[in-house]
């Protein structure tokens, strides 16, 4: 009885390919940083020590009229951040769609610049601004906004680029300009998932509002910041469990709103 051979495949060869350089990868840094990382697995002082420091978290903190106004700068920053942030992104975008600016250059150039932005890390953001317009929560919002922008702009672009022609190529036939184009066959179109990623645009700008507060930005994560400098780590762990709430409402009330807008199945 002969025996059938079974050669591995291209796709698992592949696997195991970028496991094994990804093992490699890992050894390597660890003797580059002298690290043992059997050591998080076989000594939890680290975390004993933290949480004998954390516990219990002081929750009349959170009672305090400055925290509550911290909440409201962090929600108002990234609020402002995804209104100035996603109209910007929302014009420039149509100066970078195929379908809606003809001018390859103006396409090139308004590319480039959204690409730019993408780029930037938020912390490099946050250090411009702040040596710009000082400390607080106004170089936090506008260092949202550029975040945003760079982040969404090119969203936005492909939602117009995938936006049906032949309403537009309808609208075109009968003697309509480009603009009237734009208003009566592409914006109708567009409009829902514009909502509906702004609605993320918000959520996501609320976890990056507290992170630049951290870094003098303002809000709540300045308050963090604050707590942690001056060691009164239950007052941060209080904070903390806060933000956390704060997070996951944000995030239910944002996706119970998007699937209102755009549907459970187009949501996925």
């Amino acid at each position: 009885m002969n025996e059938l051979l079974i050669l591995p495949s291209a796709k698992y060869k592949q696997k195991v390919g970028y496991l094994t350089a990804s093992l490699f990868v890992t050894v390597g840094v660890c003797i580059y940083l002298k690290y043992n990382p059997f050591l998080l697995f076989a000594d939890f002082s680290p975390i004993q020590r933290l949480l004998g420091e954390m516990l219990p978290p002081n929750f009349s903190l959170l009672w305090q009229p400055t925290i509550g106004r911290a909440i409201a700068q962090t929600a108002s920053m990234a609020f402002l951040a995804t209104f100035y942030g996603c109209l910007i992104a929302f014009i420039l975008a149509f100066l970078t769609a195929t379908n809606t600016m003809p001018l390859k250059f103006v396409r090139v150039i308004v590319g480039a610049f959204l690409s730019l932005l993408r780029i930037i890390p938020p912390l490099v953001y946050i250090l411009i601004f702040i040596i710009a317009v000082g400390l607080g929560s106004f170089s936090g919002m506008l260092a949202l906004i550029a975040i945003t922008v760079g982040m969404f702009g090119r969203l936005f672009t492909d939602i117009i680029e995938n936006a049906e022609h032949s309403a537009a190529d309808a609208v075109f036939s009968v003697g309509a300009s480009r603009l009237q184009v734009i208003r009566f066959a592409v914006l109708p179109q567009i409009i829902p998932a514009f909502i509906a990623n702004c609605l993320y645009a918000f959520d996501v700008n609320i976890r990056v509002a507290i992170s630049l507060g951290i870094f003098g930005g303002g809000g709540i994560g300045y308050q963090l910041y604050m707590a942690m400098q001056v060691l009164h780590y239950q007052d941060a762990f209080a904070l903390i469990c806060l933000i956390i709430i704060m997070i996951v409402l944000i995030e239910k009330a944002s996706d119970y709103f998007r699937i209102m807008i755009l549907g459970k199945e187009k949501l996925r």
